[in-house]
C-alpha cells in the first residue's frame, strides 16, 4: 500500500471511528484524556499495520480489537496503578472537606446508573458496554474480543442479571 494510500484510509478511520474508539477506551479507564491517548496509540498502530491488515473482518472490528488491547496494557501497566494511588489518596483528602448537599444530589444523579454498569467485572462490563452502548451485534463482539459468540451471549445475560440486582438492591436501600 503506498504512502497516499495509507494516509487517506488513516484519515478516514479516524474520522468515522474516533469518536467511537475514544467512548471505548473511557469505558475501560474511565478518564477522558487518558481515552484520547490510547486511541491516539490505536491509530499508530493502525497506520503502522496497514499493509498486514488482510480485510478479512471489517476495519472497525479490527481497531476495536487494537483498543480493547491498548486499554487492558495501559490498566495492567505501573502508570496506572500510581495514578490510581494519587487518585485514592486526592479522593480521601477531599472528603475531609464535605461537599454541598445539592452538588452531592447532582453527581449522584448523573453517575448512579453509570457506577452500576462500571461496577460490574470487566468481562461483563465490556459486553454490556459494545452492544449497549456501540449497538454492536453479538458476532462483532465476538470477533472484537477474539471469544466465541455463544460466551458474547451468556455474559450478556449475565450482566443484565446482575444489573437488575444491583437496581433491586439499590432500591431496597433507598436510593
Amino acid at each position: 500500500m503506498e504512502k497516499d494510500e495509507k494516509d487517506f484510509l488513516l484519515e478516514k478511520v479516524m474520522i468515522e471511528y474516533g469518536n467511537e474508539l475514544v467512548r471505548l477506551a473511557f469505558s475501560y479507564v474511565k478518564d477522558s484524556e487518558t481515552a484520547k491517548d490510547l486511541v491516539q496509540n490505536t491509530f499508530i498502530k493502525c497506520y503502522k499495520n496497514l499493509d498486514s491488515f488482510r480485510f478479512d473482518s471489517q476495519i472497525k472490528t479490527w481497531l476495536y480489537r487494537i483498543t480493547i488491547n491498548e486499554c487492558k496494557d495501559y490498566l495492567k501497566s505501573w502508570h496506572y496503578k500510581m495514578v490510581q494511588v494519587k487518585s485514592f489518596i486526592q479522593e480521601t483528602a477531599k472528603s475531609i472537606y464535605p461537599s454541598t448537599e445539592k452538588t452531592v444530589i447532582d453527581k449522584y444523579h448523573n453517575e448512579e446508573i453509570k457506577d452500576t454498569i462500571f461496577s460490574l467485572p470487566k468481562v461483563y462490563r465490556e459486553v454490556v458496554y459494545l452492544y449497549y452502548y456501540e449497538s454492536l451485534k453479538t458476532e462483532e463482539i465476538a470477533d472484537i474480543l477474539d471469544i466465541p459468540v455463544n460466551t458474547v451471549k451468556t455474559r450478556l445475560r449475565r450482566a443484565k442479571q446482575r444489573l437488575e440486582t444491583m437496581i433491586k438492591e439499590a432500591e431496597l436501600n433507598g436510593r
